[in-house]
């Protein structure tokens, strides 16, 4: 994949940019992607910048050894994972989501997941919460390059979309009505859809549950070899 080509796949302009940011750091409620067909995902920036809920510490719970969070955010599950003793090292594209991280005590660094990645293959337990499994639009190779970096046998936590869809979609972030930068390719996968990515990309399903008010579903998949 050249530079281009993993710029495009990871949105990294669009994460990067001043507007995403700001919504960031102030918390914006009217933070969205959407495409051109009117289909929209919010972006729940107040949530993430928040602590960690009870819907994520059982997420956390289930968390083993050293943990990557991919696509860290604001860096609530680095900050509540580290509380817990685990070794644990945010990633995202975007500097002002890893500057949020450092600033809560964790550790994050500014990439891609399509990129090079610390300790690659060692990793214990792998992250993708609050929609990216969308992270590239294409979730097989995503579910691919993350089996690359945990270890034998390790785990991966996902956050899927409560309703049973396998779409994709060219989107734009948006504040209120206002497009902010480039358009870039993303995902959303029900669990079923999940599993069936998973199992052509080198995973097993373990286990599947949904918060106590249903409005957030997760899976864990372990690697086969």
């Amino acid at each position: 994949m050249s530079i281009s080509e993993q710029r495009l796949a990871d949105g990294r302009e669009a994460w990067s940019s001043s507007p995403y940011a700001a919504a960031l750091h102030s918390r914006a409620t009217d933070a969205t992607l959407r495409d051109g067909e009117g289909w929209s995902f919010a972006l729940d920036v107040a949530r993430w910048a928040d602590r960690a809920d009870a819907a994520d510490q059982a997420v956390l719970e289930r968390c083993v050894g050293r943990v990557l969070d991919v696509g860290c955010g604001a860096g609530r599950l680095v900050e509540a994972l580290a509380r817990r003793g685990h070794g644990v090292l945010g990633i995202d594209v975007s500097p002002a989501a890893v500057i949020s991280t450092v600033c809560r005590g964790g550790h994050a660094r500014s990439g891609s997941v399509f990129g090079p990645v610390t300790d690659e293959g060692v990793w214990g337990t792998a992250l993708l919460i609050d929609g990216n499994i969308g992270i590239g639009g294409d979730p097989r190779l995503l579910l691919r390059r993350v089996h690359d970096l945990v270890r034998p046998g390790g785990l991966l936590i996902v956050e899927t979309s409560p309703v049973e869809v396998d779409e994709r979609r060219r989107v734009r972030i948006h504040l209120g009505r206002h497009a902010v930068g480039p358009i870039f390719p993303w995902a959303t996968v029900g669990t079923e859809a999940l599993v069936r990515h998973a199992s052509r990309s080198g995973w097993s399903p373990v286990e599947q549950w949904a918060s106590l008010a249903g409005e957030r579903h997760f899976a864990v998949l372990r690697a086969c070899r």
